[in-house]
């Protein structure tokens, strides 16, 4: 199906669902805290997180990135990495909060606010950049046909570990916990915006196409770029900027 609404902006496509409401129909909170979910493998000193913390803190927002491999990266599991942002979430300083997710935190961010409403309720807007909401699609680019049988039948695959430099295994238990949850079904009111990459060779851009769709508070931007949103990072902070409200105090 097609999106309706589409325009080009050189040299970025922005996406609106719909006519109605839209992300330029709501009134822009004021967002005090911005809580910042890394992607799989990465780490809270991630590129996206230093470049999204050095626009956004001088403004006045505080800009917290919590450590997500837990309770290790070899025995992850998004149940876990929901609870540990659950618990930043709480702690929390006052005043209104955004939640950004990027890659796999994505997912985290999103399920969170479907599972957790009640801890996600002072979440007033949702940044989501590239994000993994079906975590075996992006897989299968990257991997041999046969890799989730061999992952089951090993009990580790060797996933890629930015922070690091080099790949390190991750458990099963992973893709059992994964099962678990279903990114088209949740149901999630608050604005979204989410900025995904048309070259991105780690999740593809569908992905975020196929949620935004038929989803009236969602706004969709492709970019011309890749999984990491290399050089689109200071259009990215410039919406979000506007998203959240924030420098109009």
């Amino acid at each position: 199906m097609r999106p309706a609404g589409r325009r080009r902006t050189d040299p970025r496509w922005t996406v609106r669902w719909r006519r109605g409401p839209g992300l330029c129909d709501y009134t822009p909170a004021v967002i005090a805290t911005v809580v910042h979910l890394h992607g799989l493998g990465s780490s809270p000193r991630s590129p996206k997180a230093l470049a999204l913390a050095r626009r956004l803190e001088p403004l006045g927002v505080r800009y917290r990135v919590p450590d997500l491999e837990v309770p290790s990266f070899e025995r992850i599991t998004l149940s876990a990495v929901i609870e540990r942002a659950a618990a930043e979430l709480a702690a929390a300083g006052d005043g209104p909060l955004a939640l950004v997710g990027s890659s796999f935190g994505g997912l985290a961010a999103l399920h969170l606010a479907d599972r957790r409403p009640r801890v996600a309720a002072r979440v007033e807007r949702m940044a989501l950049l590239a994000p993994a909401l079906d975590l075996g699609e992006g897989r299968e680019r990257q991997l041999d046909g046969d890799w989730l049988e061999r992952w089951r039948s090993d009990g580790f695959l060797e996933l890629p570990h930015s922070a690091s430099g080099s790949p390190r295994p991750v458990h099963y238990g992973l893709v059992e916990d994964l099962r678990r949850y279903d990114s088209y079904a949740v149901r999630v009111g608050m604005p979204i915006l989410i900025y995904h990459g048309r070259r991105d060779e780690s999740v593809p851009y569908q992905q975020s196409v196929r949620f935004a769709d038929r989803r009236p508070n969602v706004t969709l931007r492709l970019l011309d770029t890749d999984h990491s949103l290399d050089g689109e990072m200071d259009a990215v902070a410039d919406g979000l900027v506007e998203f959240f409200g924030v420098g109009r105090r």
